[in-house]
């Protein structure tokens, strides 16, 4: 596959630290289409530095972003990265090896490894990571969902055997801003699809969260990076819950 017929779409905000590593393998593309929910970084001076479109709009969810970028790509085959993201250099060779011309697949999962804290992080669950971001948009679309979207494919999705490289949190701080807005957002999802018992799921899911990442997936493997990251994941997972038990007093009351 060529990747001149490949849009590519970057979803960013505030990624200074990411963005140009993540824009300087993209390289060919037939275009990069950046979407920046109005940075008040560097980011889109940063990335005004490489052949790209930039659109910047409000940020109403990850898949909504998504959507709306993926419409206006001007090729049928999409690849989404987001700014804390680079392909590695088999990744797109592998991509060009692909016969778009014979391929039964409308879309493909990338296998993602990811780095936490300046390690590479080899268990806590992440080592099966894989997300479908290579697809042809008439065949795809990102569910509604305000956390961990996904793409709903009217077709066969193949696997990549090459990776993605993911860099989610610059440090800690970094990662507890995370869990706040994805916690709000998570909470917001739960209690609008129905969700009952947040304070029972807070006592519960929370420990076992972390003994399944650390002790059952490994973490324990990964050193104090492990520990650190099963621990704020399982605080994640409180989080939300609790969010979501205030968000529900707080409807009744009203």
């Amino acid at each position: 596959m060529e990747l001149k017929n490949i849009s590519v779409i970057v979803t960013a905000y505030n990624e200074e630290k990411n963005i140009r590593r993540c824009l300087e393998a993209l390289d060919g593309f037939g275009e990069v289409i950046v979407v920046d929910s109005f940075s008040s970084d560097r980011t889109v001076e940063i990335a005004r530095e490489f052949p790209t479109t930039i659109y910047r709009r409000p940020y109403p969810s990850a898949a909504r972003q998504k959507n709306w970028a993926i419409a206006r790509a001007k090729n049928d085959w999409v690849l989404v990265v987001d700014a804390d993201e680079t392909l590695s250099r088999q990744l797109r060779s592998e991509i060009q090896e692909l016969d778009s011309s014979r391929l039964p697949n409308k879309g493909f999962w990338i296998r993602r490894n990811s780095e936490y804290l300046g390690k590479k992080i080899h268990h806590c669950g992440w080592q099966r990571d894989k997300v479908l971001r290579l697809f042809r948009k008439t065949f795809g679309i990102y569910n509604e969902r305000e956390v961990h979207e996904e793409v709903s494919l009217d077709g066969d999705a193949g696997i990549l055997e090459s990776t993605l490289h993911h860099f989610p949190y610059s440090d800690v701080e970094h990662h507890f801003r995370k869990i706040n807005d994805y916690s709000s957002r998570g909470a917001k999802d739960y209690i609008e699809r129905g969700g009952r018992h947040p304070i029972l799921n807070a006592v519960l899911h929370p420990p076992f969260r972390f003994l399944r990442m650390y002790a059952l997936q490994g973490g324990i493997l990964d050193g104090v990076q492990g520990f650190v990251l099963c621990l704020l994941s399982s605080y994640g997972v409180f989080l939300k819950y609790a969010k979501a038990w205030e968000y529900q007093r707080l409807k009744r009351k009203n």
